[in-house]
């Protein structure tokens, strides 16, 4: 058996101060972004075109963003109080526990545990596409090694690099292939992974620890070790991403879990919370603090309050009778409204969007 055994390093914070004791050095409190076009030349998001093989992250106070090839991580461990594991939903990963706690014996695939396969049960696969961690696919994480079950995972699909045609996204590649996988909780206040190849009878093994200023500490398969992914937790509020989301028959019922393009996810684990208005641009522009503080506007702590609700894939089009209100950890408050989704070629996977700060 290969351990790894991964240690983060202590973060020390020095403040500079004068022998006079001024607060001359002190870096000033930076105000937040009144807000900006975001898709331009001068501000991109580089989701990468009709591949979108990026994650991309905004931060509308700091007016900034930060991408990152979605392919390059598997599983997200919690840094917060509780104990909990996500999977790559822009991967389309599905995982399902076993009934044994021996990663050692050979395994097997299982079709139904996948995505897309319009079957309600496959939901039990996937992580809650609202966001929440109380309902994961690798649920309650064991207290130890001896009572840990072993997760069969499907890891999904690849990112493509061919090119569809103009107006449509290709961004499902080949499978990523499976592993087998432990999970527990460790004495140094961390998670224990194990994890190998479904014939594998050997496995790795490698420490995790939590980092209170982010929301998870990820984890590749294909590194073997842990890899920088999202922002800190307090400077990203949208994430433009490939998602796995709940789909729904024409009779409105549930037909399990369905890979989507074109979403965004709101940082919910962080605070935010956000909420679609109808209206066109004139309403848009009209939109006040007033306006808000005057109406019947409940932001929702669902992470997908924008979703794909700003945009049509049939027709490919951006809607232009619904703009969004964001509510970010600080208690900013903004209003956000897309303009495209499409470059000046028809092809897909170029957003542009604005926000103001009311």
């Amino acid at each position: 058996m290969k351990k790894i055994f991964l240690f983060s390093l202590a973060m020390l914070a020095m403040v500079s101060c004068s022998d006079d004791d001024s607060n001359a050095n002190i870096a000033p409190i930076e105000a937040p972004s009144e807000g900006t076009v975001f898709g331009t030349a001068e501000n991109p998001l580089n989701i990468g075109g009709p591949n979108e093989q990026n994650q991309v992250y905004v931060d509308l106070s700091g007016e900034s963003t930060h991408e990152v090839f979605r392919g390059g991580w598997d599983l997200g461990f919690y840094s917060g109080d509780d104990f909990k594991v996500v999977i790559n939903g822009s991967l389309a990963m599905a995982a399902k526990q076993l009934e044994t706690t021996d990663i050692t014996l050979p395994q097997e695939e299982d079709a139904s545990v996948a995505v897309g396969t319009f079957q309600a049960e496959n939901l039990n696969y996937v992580d809650n596409p609202n966001g929440s961690l109380d309902d994961t696919a690798f649920g309650t994480i064991a207290e130890s090694e001896a009572e840990a079950k072993v997760y069969l995972v499907n890891l999904g699909y690849s990112v493509p690099t061919a090119a569809p045609e103009a107006g449509s996204v290709n961004a499902a590649g080949d499978p990523r292939g499976w592993r087998k996988v432990k999970v527990f909780k460790n004495d140094s206040g961390g998670y224990t992974l194990q994890y190998a190849k479904l014939s594998v009878t050997s496995y790795q093994e490698i420490v995790i620890t939590k980092n209170p200023q982010y929301n998870h500490t990820f984890f590749s398969f294909t590194a073997n070790d842990v890899v920088m992914v999202e922002p800190a937790k307090t400077e990203w509020d949208m994430n433009f991403t490939t998602f796995t989301n709940e789909v729904f028959d024409n009779g409105g019922a549930s037909a399990g879990a369905y890979f989507y393009s074109d979403f965004i996810v709101t940082n919910t684990k962080a605070g935010v919370t956000a909420v679609a208005v109808a209206g066109d641009t004139a309403a848009y522009n009209g939109f006040t603090m007033e306006t808000y503080t005057s109406g019947n506007y409940e932001l929702s702590a669902d992470q997908r309050a924008i979703g794909a609700n700003w945009r049509s894939v049939i027709p490919v089009e951006v809607f232009d009778n619904v703009f969004f209100l964001l509510k970010d950890g600080a208690g900013n408050m903004y209003k956000i409204r897309f303009i495209s989704m499409l470059d000046t070629d028809g092809v897909r996977g170029f957003p542009v969007f604005q926000y103001e700060l009311l």
